[in-house]
């Protein structure tokens, strides 16, 4: 329970539908926002879970896990960008955190089943358990999820994949919730209030103060410019660049080994091919024919070709040329609307790698 709309709605219709329901939220970061009054020791969306467990009549709990959300997913983020690469913390936090911590606190409490409000369907097929699109494409969030380890969605319930975001809000406000069904949402990073750059920053400033300013070059390696440091720009930016070339330039790669970042034209982003490594698919046969990949939470799926290299690399062959691969982003799988599993993308290295390994058989 987050003490939103969602999690919410999801109580109400378990009780509906005669569940015996035990709530419990979180705590694993805390910023300035959560905290309506200075004087408060928990945040607000603690408060709020409680308050409507309260009203509901069931029990609820905290789980305090913000020292392990460091290590786990917290330092992974800093460390990722401080590589040079592009990290989905959302991601991590699903497959080593947030779901195994759930499911241990299930069985430790006796529950069968787990419960979140995700936007993301459940499927049993041929005896394997496999997510769907949500009901709602602007809310789906079946692309998170790709790395989870399936046999957990045989005891995960998610009632909202049903829905579309305007009828749990409505459910929510006929039920007596007027406030929570018109709660300002947040769509950023759970524990990053403004620019991920200032929280790094913040929180890292040794780490940071390491990395001097480098240099801006062209795909040809000429010397364009100074920039901050490497790890403030991700593949495909275009604003914040703060140098002034005449046409609009993109940043194509980051070299965190020599400090500089690659800029370019916007279609020299553009690639038909592409590496993932530290994967996960639910069956290896589901990728006998194509399949849409899809390369970050917003985009669009594109036909593809993947191949299965060995157990650390999937090779991925696109019908049509995409843009903006970005290591450390994931690419998750789909056929239609069942996700078939995921990888993070991998770097140019990989991609030479692998192109190696191909011409060798």
């Amino acid at each position: 329970m987050s003490g939103g709309v969602d999690s919410s709605a999801v109580c109400m219709l378990l009780i509906e539908q005669g569940y015996d329901v035990m709530g419990v939220t979180m705590r694993m970061w805390d910023t300035e926002r959560c905290f309506r009054k200075y004087s408060q020791d928990e945040p607000d969306y603690i408060i709020e879970a409680r308050n409507l467990a309260k009203k509901l009549g069931f029990p609820h709990h905290v789980l305090d896990l913000r020292d392990e959300f460091k290590r786990e997913i917290v330092d992974y983020f800093a460390h990722e960008y401080l590589s040079g690469r592009t990290p989905n913390p959302c991601v991590r936090c699903n497959q080593v955190f947030k779901w195994p911590k759930l499911i241990q606190l299930a069985d430790e409490l006796g529950c069968q089943f787990v419960a979140t409000g995700h936007y993301a369907n459940i499927e049993n097929k041929e005896d394997a358990f496999y997510i769907r699109r949500g009901k709602d494409s602007l809310k789906d969030q079946s692309y998170f999820l790709w790395n989870v380890d399936s046999s957990i969605w045989e005891r995960a319930i998610f009632p909202l994949g049903s829905m579309k975001k305007e009828e749990v809000k409505a459910y929510a406000a006929s039920n007596g919730f007027v406030s929570i069904s018109t709660q300002k949402e947040s769509m950023e990073i759970c524990f990053v209030e403004d620019d991920y750059r200032d929280f790094l920053r913040k929180y890292y400033p040794t780490e940071v103060a390491a990395i001097e300013q480098g240099h801006f070059v062209d795909a040809a390696g000429l010397k364009l410019g100074l920039h901050e440091g490497y790890p403030f720009y991700t593949v495909g930016q275009r604003k914040g660049l703060r140098i002034a070339l005449g046409e609009p330039a993109y940043v194509l790669k980051i070299n965190p080994a020599k400090n500089t970042v690659m800029l370019g034209k916007k279609e020299q982003l553009e690639a038909t091919e592409m590496v993932v490594e530290h994967y996960h698919i639910v069956r290896p046969n589901d990728f006998l024919d194509s399949v849409l990949t899809q390369i970050r939470y917003r985009s669009k799926g594109v036909v593809s070709h993947v191949s299965i290299i060995n157990e650390e690399f999937l090779y991925i062959q696109f019908d049509e040329p995409v843009s903006a691969i970005t290591p450390g982003q994931s690419a998750a799988f789909y056929d239609g609307d069942r996700l078939l599993g995921g990888g993070i993308i991998a770097g140019e290295k990989a991609l030479k790698k692998v192109k190696k390994l191909l011409r060798s058989v």
